[in-house]
């Protein structure tokens, strides 16, 4: 996809140091803490955080009995300014799916990029995140906003422990 116009753009900031949201986004553990959208959470991932390493995410909406599982490969890791990493629909052993065998509309990428920002901004991290494939304006974007408002929770709840 080349229409850059199109592709989902996110930047939020977040009360947190850098190193802190990048782990966030690098550490399995905590990752599982915010990823997907309200209502569902993830109940796996692997995470091979290295250029050419692989990730397996699977995320569940336990009341509708409903599993989604994603498969990528991290592109570029700048600890801790950005990442990026491919992503793809997947069956749980990780052979790709096509979008509309899952639902998604007509014309949505097999395989989409995933490119994460982070920069200090005074005393928070601000975050761009670009979602290359999925448009503005879609249920993807609306998933995203989900998590980012998790993950700001998840940050909260860090530094209150700390």
């Amino acid at each position: 996809m080349t229409d850059q116009a199109a592709w989902l753009r996110i930047i939020r900031e977040f009360d947190a140091p850098i190193d802190v949201v990048w782990d966030m986004w690098t550490k399995p553990d905590l990752f599982k803490q915010w990823y997907g959208p309200m209502g569902m959470g993830v109940t796996s991932a692997e995470m091979d955080v290295v250029v050419g390493g692989t990730r397996k995410i699977c995320m569940e909406m336990p009341e509708r009995g409903m599993k989604m599982w994603f498969t990528g490969i991290y592109r570029e890791i700048e600890r801790p300014h950005r990442l990026v990493y491919t992503e793809a629909m997947c069956d749980e052993s990780g052979t790709i799916l096509s979008p509309q065998s899952m639902g998604m509309p007509e014309g949505h990428p097999d395989i989409t990029e995933v490119i994460v920002e982070l920069s200090k901004e005074g005393g928070m991290t601000r975050m761009t995140m670009v979602h290359v494939g999925v448009p503005e304006g879609s249920a993807g974007a609306g998933g995203w906003s989900q998590a980012f408002d998790k993950l700001a929770t998840a940050l909260a709840a860090r530094a209150a422990q700390a």
